[in-house]
C-alpha cells in the first residue's frame, strides 16, 4: 500500500504530467527538507506515540462498555446485549500520519441503530466520561454542523464524533469505505462518517504514501508560517491541504518531496480557479445523497476555489474561501513558486528556511480591524470564542459585498490575548484597497465600513442561542493601533484607505470601559442619523488615542495556541 508507482495503475482523473524519477539534486534537497522538518519538531517521540495509542485503546474499551450498558437499559434480548459493540475510528492528521506533538486526535465512535446521539452519546457517554479522573475539559457541542465532544484524556486532546448506523450489531472488522454504510443514515451521521471515508480514500489514491506524508507535513508547516492555515477564517484547513498535495502526488508519481513541493507551487500558481481539484471522478451513488454539482445546484456555482472530497457523497471542502482569501492564497502560491524556482536554478543560495519565513501580518497593512471579546469565566470564553471565530468569515464576506469587492480583508488565523485581562481575547483583520474602481463610495477614496461592522456585531449577538451574561464583542477600526506602532515604529505607513471620521472627543478618565463603549456606539448611531440627513458626521467611532479601551494586545506577533 505504501508504494504503488510500479503497479501500472493510473491514479487521478488525468494522466500524470511527468513520470521522471529523482535526480541527485532532488535527493539532496529532499534530505535537507527532511532535516528541516525534524529540526522544526514536527515529529512526536516514540513515548508520545505510545501514549496516544494507549488513549485510543482505552477510549475504544469505554465505548464498548457504554453500548452494552445502554443495550441492557433499553431491554434488548440477551444475545443482542452479549454482541453489542461500538468501535473507535480515527481520521484527519492522525490517520494520515502527519500529526505533530500535542496535536489533537480526530476520532469517530460508530454505534448501532438503538444508540441515539442526543440521549445516549451526549447523555450517557458524556456522563461516563465526565466521571472519569483521566478526562478533563469536557466540552460537548451537540448543535454544531458536525456534532462533537471535545475533551482531554490523560492530557491528549480528543475530538469525538458519533455515527449511528442502521445495523443492530457493529462488527469489529467494519469497513467504512462501502457506500452501503450510509443507508438510512441521518445527515449528522453522513457528515460524521465523511471524515474517515475521505481520509482513507486519500491514502488509497496517492502513489507513494511516505512521499505524500513528508510533502503534506511540509505544506502544513508552510501554510501555518504564512498565515493561511485556517478553514474557519476562509483559508484552507488540514483536509484541504491534504487534497491539494495528493493531487500533485498523482501528477508526479515518481517525484520525491522536494520536487513535489516545487511542483505544488508551480501547478497551483497556474491553476485556473474555479476549476475544481479532484482526486477521482465524482460518484453519483445510488442513495440519493446530494453531491457537489454546479450544473445542478445553483449554490455550487459560486464556490471560488473548489477542492472536492473523493468519497461519496463528494463535497466541496473549501466552500469557506472568499474573494479576499483566494487572492491572498494566490499571492502566497506565487511567492512559493518564485523561491522554489530560484532554488532549482541555483541563481541564489537559498535554503528551505526562506520558503518558511513567517508572514509579518502586523507590518503588511496600514489599517486593521480589531475584534475584542470577553466572558465571565474560562468555559464561557471558550464557547463564545468558538462562535465568534466561526462568524468572522461572514464579516469578510459582508465587507467585500458592501465595498463591491474593492476592499481586501485578511483575517489573522489566530487569536491574541492580554495576560492582564482575564477571559479576554482579540482577533485582527488587515484591510487594504485592491484597486481604484466603482467600489469606492467616498469622493476622497476611502471606505466607510462602520455600518457593516455594526451589522456584524448585531448578527453575532442576536443569533447566538447560548449567550450568557458577560459575553461581549467590541469591534474597533484601527489606523495603526498604538501597540503596533510601538512594535513597528520604523514601518512606513501610507495614507489610510478606511474611513474613521474626525474625532472631537477623547476617552474620559473615570469612566468604566463599558460606559465608554456604550458612548462610542451611541455616537456611531448619531453619525448614521447625521449621514442620512446629509450632514457631515462630527464624531468618530474610534480613534488612536482612545483605542486602548478596546483592549490592547500584549504581544501581537505571537498568537494564542
Amino acid at each position: 500500500m505504501a508504494n504503488r508507482k510500479n503497479e501500472g495503475q493510473r491514479l487521478g482523473i488525468t494522466d500524470p504530467i511527468s513520470l521522471t524519477g529523482p535526480t541527485y539534486f532532488d535527493l539532496c534537497k529532499t534530505k535537507q527538507l527532511q532535516n528541516y522538518l525534524e529540526n522544526a519538531q514536527l515529529y512526536e517521540t516514540p513515548d508520545e506515540a505510545l501514549a496516544r495509542e494507549e488513549v485510543l485503546a482505552r477510549l475504544d474499551q469505554i465505548v464498548k462498555v457504554w453500548v452494552k450498558s445502554i443495550s441492557r437499559a433499553k431491554g434488548l434480548n440477551e444475545q443482542l446485549v452479549r454482541e453489542a459493540n461500538a468501535k473507535i475510528f480515527t481520521f484527519g492528521s492522525y490517520r494520515l500520519g502527519v500529526h505533530g506533538p500535542g496535536a489533537d486526535i480526530d476520532t469517530l465512535c460508530v454505534g448501532p441503530r438503538y444508540a441515539t446521539r442526543e440521549e445516549d452519546f451526549f447523555g450517557e457517554l458524556g456522563r461516563m466520561l465526565a466521571a472519569m479522573p483521566e478526562v478533563t475539559e469536557l466540552h460537548p457541542v451537540p448543535d454544531a454542523h458536525v456534532p462533537v465532544m471535545k475533551f482531554k484524556f490523560s492530557g491528549v486532546s480528543i475530538d469525538l464524533l458519533y455515527a449511528k448506523l442502521s445495523l443492530w450489531i457493529i462488527p469489529e472488522e467494519l469497513d467504512l469505505s462501502h457506500n452501503s454504510i450510509l443507508e438510512n443514515a441521518d445527515e449528522q451521521t453522513v457528515r460524521s462518517l465523511n471524515g474517515c471515508r475521505v481520509t482513507d480514500q486519500i491514502l488509497r489514491l496517492v502513489p507513494n504514501i511516505q512521499n505524500f506524508r513528508t510533502t503534506l507535513r511540509c505544506m502544513r508547516l508552510w501554510a501555518k508560517c504564512r498565515g493561511v492555515y485556517s478553514n474557519v477564517t476562509g483559508f484552507l484547513g488540514g483536509i484541504n491541504w491534504a487534497l491539494l498535495v495528493a493531487r500533485i502526488c498523482q501528477l508526479y508519481p515518481n517525484a520525491l518531496p522536494s520536487m513535489l513541493v516545487s511542483r505544488f507551487f508551480r501547478v497551483y500558481t497556474q491553476w485556473r480557479w474555479p476549476n475544481p481539484v479532484m482526486l477521482c471522478n465524482i460518484e453519483e451513488g445510488s442513495l440519493g445523497l446530494q453531491i457537489w454539482d454546479p450544473r445542478r445546484y445553483h449554490r455550487d456555482r459560486y464556490h471560488l476555489m473548489p477542492i472536492i472530497t473523493p468519497a461519496y457523497p463528494s463535497m466541496n471542502s473549501s466552500y469557506n474561501v472568499s474573494s479576499s482569501t483566494l487572492q491572498i492564497l494566490s499571492e502566497e502560491f506565487q511567492r512559493g513558486n518564485d523561491i522554489c524556482m530560484a532554488m532549482e536554478s541555483n541563481k541564489e543560495d537559498l535554503e528551505w528556511d526562506t520558503l518558511f519565513e513567517r508572514f509579518s501580518f502586523f507590518k503588511a497593512y496600514n489599517n486593521y480591524l480589531q475584534i475584542d471579546i470577553n466572558a465571565e469565566n474560562g468555559d464561557d470564553l471558550r464557547q463564545w470564542k468558538g462562535w465568534v471565530e466561526s462568524r468572522i468569515r461572514q464579516l469578510t464576506l459582508k465587507i467585500e459585498k458592501h465595498t463591491l469587492n474593492m476592499l481586501q480583508c485578511h483575517p489573522h488565523p489566530g487569536d491574541f490575548s492580554d495576560k492582564s485581562k482575564p477571559f479576554h481575547c482579540s482577533y485582527f483583520m488587515g484591510l487594504k484597497r485592491k484597486q481604484q474602481g466603482p467600489g469606492l463610495p467616498n469622493q476622497d477614496g476611502t471606505f466607510d465600513i462602520r455600518a457593516t461592522i455594526a451589522e456584524f456585531k448585531g448578527i453575532v449577538l442576536n443569533n447566538y442561542t447560548c449567550w450568557k451574561s458577560g459575553m461581549e464583542i467590541r469591534p474597533a477600526e484601527l489606523m495603526a493601533p498604538p501597540i503596533l506602532n510601538k512594535c513597528f515604529a520604523s514601518v512606513p505607513r501610507e495614507k489610510p484607505t478606511i474611513r474613521f471620521g474626525s474625532s472631537n472627543w477623547r476617552t474620559q478618565k473615570g469612566l468604566k470601559k463599558s460606559q465608554v463603549w456604550q458612548r462610542k456606539w451611541n455616537l456611531w448611531g448619531l453619525n448614521l442619523m447625521q449621514k442620512q440627513r446629509g450632514d457631515q458626521p462630527k464624531c468618530s467611532l474610534v480613534n488612536e488615542e482612545d483605542i486602548l479601551v478596546g483592549g490592547n494586545v500584549a504581544d501581537p506577533t505571537v498568537p494564542n495556541s
